[in-house]
């Protein structure tokens, strides 16, 4: 049995009507172009607040964990001056530091290795040219020890050198 239209009816219907069926065209594009239009934004919003982070990627460690930081508070707080800070900081080279300091570290340490430098008027070469110089505590005490008067034969001088240096002398200044 074939029904016919009613006269007063509508012969065509808009596509956004529901069909007899249920199904809905208007309801699943929309569903459907929601669905593309928040990945999209979300993927271009992420894209966007990982600028900072992928600017200062080439600089410096320490500044780029702290841009990071920034990042991730500015999203997470939704307090966009952190990702302004973040943005900022990512395009000024900050000067290196540590570079310097660990130059000035390495040259006291090479210093500290060094015998000290000679006084005016106190000649520190030693007589055998395999020695190195000998330290300015040695040379005090041979002034000391020339300066002071000759014992009399047969009378040790406990202040006076041996020539013949004693286990302790050779333990603290490491030579024979």
């Amino acid at each position: 049995m074939v029904e016919s239209l009613h006269p007063l009816a509508p012969h065509s219907i808009p596509f956004f009507l529901p069909d007899a069926d249920g199904g809905d065209q208007l309801m699943t594009t929309m569903l459907v172009g929601l669905v593309v239009a928040i990945v999209a934004l979300g993927s271009l919003y992420m894209r966007l607040h990982s600028l900072p982070e992928r600017i200062a990627h080439g600089n410096d460690r320490m500044q780029f964990e702290i841009v990071a930081i920034l990042a991730l508070l500015a999203l997470f707080t939704h307090n966009n001056l952190f990702w302004v800070a973040a943005l900022l900081l990512a395009f000024v080279r900050l000067p290196d530091f540590v570079t310097p300091i660990g130059s000035i570290a390495e040259s006291l340490r090479v210093l500290a290795r060094r015998e000290p430098v000679a006084q005016a008027g106190r000649d520190t070469v030693s007589e055998d040219p395999t020695q190195p110089p000998m330290p300015d505590a040695l040379h005090r005490e041979e002034s000391r020890a020339d300066d002071a008067p000759a014992a009399p034969a047969g009378e040790v001088d406990a202040a006076a050198p041996s020539s013949s240096p004693s286990p302790a002398d050779t333990q603290t200044t490491g030579r024979n």
